[in-house]
């Protein structure tokens, strides 16, 4: 979150932050007219305490001299003052809330040099990976999602009957797919430095509200029915709130934690192609990679936290694009966002590469500054002897699965319907070079003929 300070002295600032977002339910003068009553009601509250404490010393002198009258009167006036203090407190004390509930609905500041924009076709491509060396492709690239059905290996309709729409089951060869990838990332990022976690999955409403999925977010997550847990939307919610009301060491940073984890997510998306398949699903795993840093390394570490999140993609041999997101497609909390799209074939859509199919959001790599750790209330301490100062959070998917299982199964697929196991990753599939499915099973699959 912003500082109240921050608000206070910079309000244009924030009126453009606001602008530029496209915000239009955060009322700005409220949150101003509700700190300067605030302060002027503290400012009172000290006056009175002050002219309380003077009155109350003299209570005493006075009845050593004598002067009853005198005292009780004095008595009477400490009482007044009390009563009038408490008031101001409690008045304070509300307003104070209030204050808080409504800084936590303010997104944070872009970073200078952002590119301005309005939504994601105003972001800007920084540049592209492995399309100078493309593999040879059928003239034809079936959709995973009828590629996943002819293989066996995505079962749609029977996700849909145990769990509603926007659920799967993978079967066979890419369930150990999808093993084989989460076991993949987690050794590259170990490689990289990463202390690995594994959180708990639900978490609570003071978590959610730390990492700024709450109070803003509250529609797209999933909350356990008379609980105050909600089922985690992303693994950089639980790792984040690890050191929450914490002070970390300067010996402690930077602080690298990586995360495997399933997420839920009651996303929407669009219809047609965006539904169909395991684009845009409920339910997806994902390794997190979540780092704390002091403040003035934050900027070279989002340039390397990017670095580390596109190795996962090189590594697989998968053509992808960096994208530096503009103020308008910034998530909530960040201040600088990179996106990383890997390339599908499967599916021409109009926003895709010359050579055809779509791109796919793999990992968005963020920098949140202080605006996390203020929420949560993550400190560290430069030097002992020092005060604790407020660090900076960034986190980035390293990366997000099921969108890479989709572009290996398009990306790697063969003219005969079957699909090559990127050579990175046999070594996790005993070997395995070649997807080529598996029976039916059930009554179902009767009359659907030999493959």
């Amino acid at each position: 979150m912003l500082s109240r300070q921050y608000v206070r002295e910079h309000p244009g600032e924030v009126r453009e932050t606001l602008a530029a977002r496209g915000v239009d339910d955060v009322d700005l003068d409220a949150i101003l007219e509700i700190d300067e009553e605030w302060r002027e009601l503290k400012a009172r509250g000290d006056d009175l305490r002050h002219d309380r404490n003077e009155v109350s010393s003299k209570i005493g002198e006075l009845k050593q001299e004598g002067d009853e009258e005198a005292a009780q009167e004095a008595i009477e006036r400490s009482q007044q003052l009390k009563d009038e203090l408490q008031e101001v407190e409690e008045r304070a004390d509300e307003l104070e809330r209030e204050l808080e509930e409504r800084l936590l609905e303010i997104p944070n500041i872009p970073q200078e040099g952002v590119p301005e924009g309005e939504d994601e076709s105003d972001n800007v491509e920084t540049r592209r990976w492995g399309f100078d060396d493309l593999r040879d492709l059928p003239e034809d690239v079936t959709p995973h999602y009828d590629l996943g059905e002819e293989l066996d290996i995505l079962d749609f309709e029977r996700g849909a009957k145990v769990s509603g729409g926007g659920f799967y089951f993978l079967k066979g060869d890419a369930a150990r797919l999808e093993h084989a990838l989460i076991q993949f990332m987690r050794d590259i990022h170990r490689e990289q430095g990463y202390e690995e976690v594994f959180p708990p999955i639900p978490v609570s409403s003071e978590s959610m509200t730390g990492t700024g999925q709450l109070p803003k977010f509250a529609d797209d997550a999933y909350k356990l029915e008379d609980e105050d847990l909600w089922l985690c939307p992303t693994a950089e919610v639980p790792v984040t709130n690890m050191y929450r009301d914490e002070i970390l060491l300067d010996d402690d940073l930077p602080l690298k934690h990586q995360a495997y984890t399933p997420n839920f997510r009651q996303e929407a998306g669009e219809h047609g192609t965006e539904t169909r398949g395991i684009v845009r699903v409920h339910q997806f795993n994902k390794v997190e990679l979540v780092n704390f840093v002091e403040p003035e390394e934050s900027d070279d570490r989002l340039d390397g936290l990017l670095d580390e999140a596109e190795e996962v993609l090189r590594r697989l041999g998968l053509p992808y694009r960096v994208l530096d997101l503009c103020t308008g497609d910034l998530t909530f909390a960040s201040a600088k966002t990179y996106d990383v799209e890997v390339w599908a074939p499967g599916d021409d859509m109009d926003e895709g590469p010359a050579e055809g199919g779509r791109w796919l959001e793999v990992s968005s790599a963020s920098n949140f500054k202080d605006f996390q750790a203020r929420r949560a209330g993550i400190r560290y301490r430069p030097e002992r002897h020092e005060s604790a100062e407020y660090l900076h959070t960034l986190n980035a998917s390293g990366v997000a699965l099921p969108r890479v299982l989709v572009a290996i199964l398009e990306y790697y697929q063969n003219d005969d319907g079957t699909v090559t196991v990127p050579e990175a990753l046999r070594p996790y599939l005993d070997g395995k070079e070649l997807i080529e499915g598996q029976d039916p099973v059930g009554e179902s699959a009767l009359g659907a003929g030999e493959r």
